[in-house]
């Protein structure tokens, strides 16, 4: 990758790219999830868990019982979730795991001191083991993301990456930030195991508090230099009005951009309101999908087959400039091919709507669109649209 662009995605993340990992794409939480409760029990100093929704049912419970028994064998367990994310987990679930040994923190209680600081929330999904293992993606901690009893894909499209390496220890840092941000104290020091640097995949954190854009800044930069493909899985994509126009340019220049977005959505109104644009992008050469499963609910990029960015941000101003989010820049042919592929096989099970069929839709579907769009209008404006 040139210089020039590996300046221009430094002071976009600011942060230095980190070489000597290993990556390894999860797909859905049947693949996710084992990996993530594996990394768990393997932890012999200390676990770093921080996700939006946790869930008190049967999959956080299997959680809640891995990190309570690593707790109990005397490992560092700390736990950060989102107050408002979490609001329906019962006071229980956590008072359960606080027993075992389990430090707990909610991000943004309310306060009468900050009364708008509800507005920002901690929309990260982190599980960091011994500063040495780290899985970051788009997965909460519910039975959504999980198969039903008899085995089969039922669950909600979602994506996560497994990183072994330095950059582990950097997403560590990434996690003691947001428990600072929460009230907690720092830990008294790193995890003394030993780290493998030998791997081929250079990684860049993209550690995104309110206001810094840092991950709207990459898919601003993946859209101005891609020159073949750019592939874009976005779960609610409000995309603003600038970042609208940058896929845009790069579909006018000749580049196949494509987005693939929720048919179905767990959140209709902002779901009617992303389609108000689907035609600006239509115009302008994008080619749309919409995912025919129960729920679409990947974050990912990936352009060239070359470079790609999986995380927590979503394609909405609200995600990528009002809440603490954290994505991974990954610089690897396989993992980039890898994703590629993925995202090309989700088009199987995908319609394309065409700029023909979209301006030829019923009447009760537009008036549905605009009023999702107003019902959103005055906060989309003020984040950017």
């Amino acid at each position: 990758m040139s210089p020039p662009l590996q300046r221009g995605l430094e002071r976009a993340a600011e942060a230095p790219l980190t070489h000597g990992n290993r990556a390894r794409l999860l797909v859905d939480g049947p693949e996710a999830y084992p990996a993530m409760l594996g990394a768990i029990a393997s932890a012999e100093e200390r676990v770093h868990f921080e996700n939006y929704i946790f869930r008190d049912d049967a999959v956080g419970r299997r959680f809640a019982e891995a990190l309570a028994e690593r707790a109990r064998a005397g490992v560092e367990v700390r736990v950060l979730y989102d107050w408002l994310g979490s609001i329906r987990t019962s006071r229980g679930f956590w008072s359960e795991l606080r027993r075992a040994g389990c430090e707990v923190r909610a991000f943004g209680p309310p306060s009468v001191l900050r009364p708008f600081s509800f507005l920002r929330r901690d929309h990260r999904k982190l599980l960091v083991v011994d500063g040495r293992i780290a899985i970051v993606g788009g997965l909460c901690i519910g039975e959504e993301w999980d198969e039903d009893d008899a085995g089969e894909s039922v669950c909600w499209r979602d994506t996560a990456v497994a990183l072994d390496g330095p950059v582990s220890r950097a997403l560590d840092r990434a996690f003691i930030r947001m428990w600072r941000r929460s009230g907690g104290p720092a830990p008294a020091a790193p995890p003394s195991a030993p780290v493998r640097d030998d791997g081929p995949v250079a990684v860049r954190v993209v550690d995104g508090p309110p206001a810094r854009a840092r991950a709207y800044r990459i898919y601003q930069l993946m859209a101005a230099v891609a020159e073949r493909t750019l592939y874009v899985t976005g779960a609610y994509p409000l995309a603003p009005a600038s970042l609208r126009s940058a896929l845009g340019a790069a579909a006018r220049a000749g580049v196949d951009v494509r987005l693939l977005a929720p048919g179905r959505s767990d959140l209709p109104l902002l779901n009617q309101a992303a389609r108000a644009h689907y035609a600006e992008l239509l115009r302008a050469g994008v080619r749309i999908h919409e995912w025919n499963g129960p729920m679409l609910h990947a974050k990912t990029v990936v352009a060239d087959g070359e470079i790609a960015l999986i995380g927590s941000s979503n394609l909405n101003p609200f995600s990528l400039m009002g809440n603490y989010e954290l994505d991974v820049e990954i610089q690897d042919a396989a993992l980039a091919s890898a994703l590629e592929h993925q995202f090309l096989r989700d088009l199987e099970s995908a319609r394309e709507i065409t700029l023909h069929d979209w301006l030829d839709r019923p009447r009760r579907q537009r008036i549905r669109e605009r009023l999702g769009a107003a019902a959103l209008w005055a906060p989309y404006r003020y984040y950017g649209g």
